[in-house]
């Protein structure tokens, strides 16, 4: 039963890391920090990993209490949140944010430094409605010790993301962007299964007669 729980939550970090595709975050850091000191990109670091892990952490804790307050129940709430990353999974796919991630203006927003880093890097690029509803769904109606190890797993992509941004500069060298969109389009493949299992599994619950055997 241990290894069997294990593995659920190896599973949550791996498809959490895919749906936050902190590669993507690589070349908008390195525009955003562009001029800036290593103690500055560091400290920017920091601030969007701990903005990331905590935007994530409040969205799962809160997850249940709002869709309650909708009226929203969780297969309709996996449907829709399959949605998102799959129009997410086609944009990852031709190595662009798509509007579900960043719009237009968020864009501009980031080309002309008037953002701290917090928005839009942190949020939504990353901390976006494809990772906040993988969250939701995951931490819905769970024990605490349950809630306690999917934190960790959102403390240890976070602390990835740190790791990812501390070293973009190196990694935009060695990658380049062709290397950097090949990344991008690994990441939207397991973004795409993610979002149809997702999707799936919604289907079932709102619809049992799909899942019946004859």
């Amino acid at each position: 039963m241990f290894a069997f729980a294990g593995t659920e939550y190896l599973r949550f970090l791996i498809k959490l890391i895919a749906v936050l595709d902190p590669f993507f975050a690589v070349p908008v850091f390195l525009s955003l920090t562009a001029g800036r000191t290593d103690v500055q990109r560091r400290h920017l670091a920091q601030v969007i990993s701990l903005t990331v892990f905590i935007v994530l952490l409040l969205s799962g804790l809160a997850g249940a209490t709002i869709l309650e307050l909708i009226g929203a129940s969780l297969a309709s709430f996996r449907l829709g949140g399959g949605l998102v990353l799959l129009a997410m999974a086609f944009a990852m796919l031709h190595a662009t944010p798509g509007n579900v991630r960043q719009t237009a203006a968020e864009a501009s927003e980031i080309d002309g430094q008037e953002s701290l880093g917090i928005v839009p890097l942190a949020i939504p690029l990353l901390a976006g409605p494809g990772a906040i509803s993988m969250v939701i769904v995951a931490m819905n109606r769970r024990s605490w010790a349950a809630d306690a190890m999917f934190i960790a797993c959102i403390a240890a992509a976070a602390v990835l993301i740190w790791v990812i941004l501390r070293l973009a500069v190196p990694i935009g060298h060695a990658l380049g962007t062709t290397g950097l969109n090949i990344a991008n389009r690994l990441l939207g493949l397991l973004v795409a299964a993610i979002a149809i299992q997702m999707m799936a599994n919604g289907l079932k619950e709102l619809f049992p007669l799909l899942s019946a055997t004859h």
